[in-house]
C-alpha cells in the first residue's frame, strides 16, 4: 500500500492466498478487495515471476485507466466500490506467476489546467 498522506490502521488490500488453477486458453478473475477511509483509491496490478521482480500491470483509478503495453489485449480490471478484480482472458503458460494488488491512498484531487 503507497499512502501520499498519513495511512491509516481501516487502510488495508485483501487478496486470497489460495493458488489458482486453470488451462492454457481459459479465463481467470484474481480477487482484490480493499478496505480505505479516502475516496481517491487508485489500485494497481503486479505480476512476479519466479526470481523476478514485480511488474506492472495495470492501474485503475478516479483519474484514469491504464495497461502496461506488455498486458494490454488480455489483462482487464473494473475498480468498484471496495473490489478490483484481474481478469486474465485467453490464459498462456507464461501467465503463471505470483500477482499482487497495490492500494495507493491520496487524500487530495490533483491539480488540473496546468
Amino acid at each position: 500500500m503507497f499512502c501520499s498522506s498519513e495511512c491509516k490502521g481501516e487502510d488495508r488490500v485483501i487478496q486470497s492466498s489460495e493458488d489458482v488453477f486453470a488451462a492454457e486458453g481459459d479465463t481467470v478473475t484474481l480477487d482484490c478487495t480493499f478496505e480505505s477511509s479516502y475516496t481517491n483509491n487508485i489500485l494497481f496490478w503486479y505480476k512476479q515471476e519466479v526470481n523476478g521482480f514485480p511488474k506492472y500491470i495495470l492501474k485503475r483509478g478516479p483519474y484514469g485507466d491504464g495497461n502496461a503495453p506488455e498486458f494490454k489485449d488480455r489483462f482487464d480490471a473494473k475498480l468498484n466500490k471496495t473490489s478490483v478484480p484481474l481478469k486474465i482472458q485467453k490464459l498462456h503458460l507464461s501467465d503463471s506467476a505470483v500477482y499482487y494488488c497495490a492500494l495507493h491512498l491520496e487524500s487530495i484531487s490533483p491539480q488540473k489546467g496546468l
